[in-house]
């Protein structure tokens, strides 16, 4: 696991200057402690922080081939690097060291751009074809590892693998995106390819990008998409053996390191199921951790301490406060961009935890992507089969007027919370749920922008996002549907961005099995029916789980890695919330409805609302508007000098 970036010249062969190539390598320190190596010729420059977990004395990069005309810089594991490598060999490829590294140099070499379809395992790299003068780019099909860009106002082409790469450059415009920030108020993330600026981008999941001297910039190229094929019929028998076969698979294929591996161990299914797995197929006993709350509301300890027990595991387990606030700055650090999933929080103590004994870690992320585990899912599928029975523009009109006369429960399960209900009903499949994952939904969005910013969105909404992926989507099954835009934005840009800036923050490299791509394609292709059953989520996953883990795991209520949020901003952080929420310098963006926020606050402090989430997505905007110098950030769409920060006009 690794840090790359690198500086292109798209207009010809200018010398790169070597100390802004340092000092971007030198931001993604934390990625890779353990090394790091510049390489600079005319028109590029490359540079790598290496965090060694295979071959570790001979993977250092950049990396060549055996006449250096192909470079490469790469951050990730390849799970199937021996294979490729006796299949390369037999085609006459000569190896100078054992590492998966140089397995993707002589793919280029032997497929060129296709060699992306060949590689099985997480990667974000680079590739220098000096004979063609290409630079190639790829990222991995799920977005497991991270990739931005941007170009310049010099024509320089850069990137790296993450966003403060970019911002060590004093040329890059730090202009705000207003799209970005309607995304980010409604998902709680800026997804893919926007980042929070309006010139540094994200290459998306499952796409390459190549550029050529002399050529402006073009499209990324769209490689591998979640195919959600049909298998021929099985039996549920049969679908349980094979499932679990290939889950076994998948984490026996992830378990290939050179240096000390273990598993996160929540108590949920997912992790549970990925340590029962590691246990089945390893020697010793799997080194496992989890973190407890002092409140019981939110510990789930004893689970993982009886699967723990259950596999003999090496456990290893810590208390954490629940008033662990103080992370505030250094998630506006880690992530460069606003960032409002307040999970960030545990999820950065349970890395710094795990990475007291191992280098890597296996986690249960994704699970509830592919087997439909979330409860959003089981609602959108009840609200669509309401949606079936009438015509929306019966259902438009109907429910959304008792949507809009209906008091609003926060506070209650979305089961009860018919306002948004109702409000979901009135709308089609994609923007109905899109209404159910927002953070901040369209009405509540209305009244937090002031008059002057939402005059700037020009009437775009966020829900163009999941529209886009809905129009091309490879699917017409609702379930499907819904897992997909999962899939393409929240997966991505929620889950996989924290799990890597949480574990990279503590040089600890965390894989994913069940987003093994030949395991998600396999399980895609599963009838929704099998997946969503009765209201049971997950419901084969559980049942092929049934001789390997308990009721009480498989069965339980959904916690979810939570934190008392709302208790935090009426109590120990009241007055920071207050005083960031109602900041001059916040107002002074123009972004935001002053009265709105004040009366945000005065209604949480008095428990009269919970606005706690809202208030939160808040929270972090400001935290990273300070983190990134932009206290006294003017709200016009000039370009002003780094580091402060402007509003774009959209």
């Amino acid at each position: 696991m690794c840090g790359i970036v690198g500086i292109f010249d798209m207009q010809g062969n200018r010398a790169i200057d070597r100390e802004l190539l340092h000092r971007m390598n030198e931001s993604q320190f934390h990625r890779g402690p353990v090394e790091g190596d510049l390489h600079l010729e005319p028109g590029l420059g490359f540079g790598h922080r290496r965090l060694s977990i295979i071959a570790l004395e001979a993977g250092l990069q950049p990396l060549f081939n055996e006449d250096e005309t192909i470079a490469l810089v790469f951050n990730g594991e390849i799970y199937n690097f021996r294979e490729l490598r006796t299949e390369l060999q037999g085609l006459g490829h000569s190896f100078r060291t054992p590492s998966d590294s140089e397995t993707i140099v002589h793919a280029y070499e032997q497929w060129g751009e296709d060699c992306v379809g060949h590689l099985r395992g997480m990667f974000a790299f680079a590739i220098w074809d000096r004979l063609k003068q290409t630079l190639f780019l790829a990222r991995d099909r799920i977005g497991i590892k991270p990739m931005h860009y941007a170009v310049l106002p010099d024509g320089m082409f850069a990137f790296g693998s993450e966003l403060k790469s970019l911002l060590s450059l004093p040329n890059l415009r730090r202009e705000i995106d207003p799209l970005a920030v309607e995304d980010y108020f409604a998902y709680g993330y800026v997804p893919e390819p926007r980042t929070i600026f309006t010139d540094a981008f994200k290459l998306l999941p499952g796409h390459t990008l190549t550029l050529r001297v002399g050529q402006p910039l073009p499209k990324s190229k769209q490689y591998w998409d979640v195919p959600f094929t049909p298998h021929a019929a099985m039996s549920e028998r049969e679908m349980e053996e094979e499932l679990i076969n290939r889950l076994r698979e998948a984490v026996q294929s992830h378990l290939i390191s050179d240096v000390p591996l273990g598993a996160f161990l929540s108590g949920g299914v997912d992790s549970s199921a990925v340590v029962a797995m590691m246990a089945g197929v390893t020697d010793g006993p799997v080194n496992t951790c989890s973190i407890a709350f002092n409140d019981p509301a939110f510990d789930e300890s004893d689970y993982a301490r009886q699967v723990a027990e259950q596999y003999k595991t090496r456990h290893q387990c810590e208390t954490v406060d629940t008033d662990d606030y103080g992370l505030l700055d250094t998630l506006a650090a880690l992530y460069d961009e606003p960032y409002a999933d307040s999970s960030a929080i545990p999820t950065y103590r349970v890395c710094q935890l795990a990475r007291k004994r191992v280098t890597v870690a296996l986690s249960g992320d994704g699970g509830d992507e592919s087997f439909a585990g979330y409860r959003r899912h089981r609602m959108a599928m009840g609200e669509e089969r309401v949606r079936s029975l009438l015509p929306l523009a019966v259902r438009k009109p109907v429910f959304g007027l008792l949507g809009a006369a209906y008091p609003k429960a926060d506070w209650a399960p979305r089961i009860f919370r018919a306002k948004t209900t109702f409000e979901s009903l009135s709308r089609d499949l994609t923007e109905g749920y899109f209404h159910g994952v927002s953070i901040n939904n369209d009405r509540l969005r209305g009244q937090l922008f002031s008059d002057g910013f939402k005059r700037r969105l020009q009437g775009y909404r966020a829900v163009e996002v999941m529209r886009g992926y809905a129009a091309n989507a490879p699917t017409d099954d609702p379930l499907s549907l819904i897992q997909y835009l999962d899939m393409k934005t929240y997966l991505p840009g929620d889950i996989l961005t924290k799990v890597d800036r949480a574990s990279m923050a503590h040089a600890l490299e965390v894989r994913v099995p069940l987003l093994d791509h030949k395991f998600v394609e396999w399980v895609s292709g599963l009838p929704s029916s099998s997946k969503l059953r009765n209201g049971e989520g997950k419901y084969i996953f559980k049942k092929a789980l049934q001789p390997h883990l308990s009721d009480d795991i498989l069965y339980r209520k959904k916690q979810g890695f939570s934190i008392p949020l709302a208790a935090w901003l009426r109590g120990p952080l009241l007055e920071t919330m207050r005083r960031a929420v109602l900041n001059p310098a916040l107002l002074d963006t123009g972004i935001f409805n002053p009265a709105f926020l004040k009366q945000m606050v005065d209604e949480h402090q008095s428990s009269a609302k919970d606005h706690s989430t809202t208030l939160w997505s808040v929270l972090m905007f400001d935290a990273f508007l300070r983190k990134n110098g932009a206290a006294g950030a003017s709200p016009a769409a000039a370009t002003v000098a780094a580091p402060a920060i402007a509003v774009a006009a959209a």
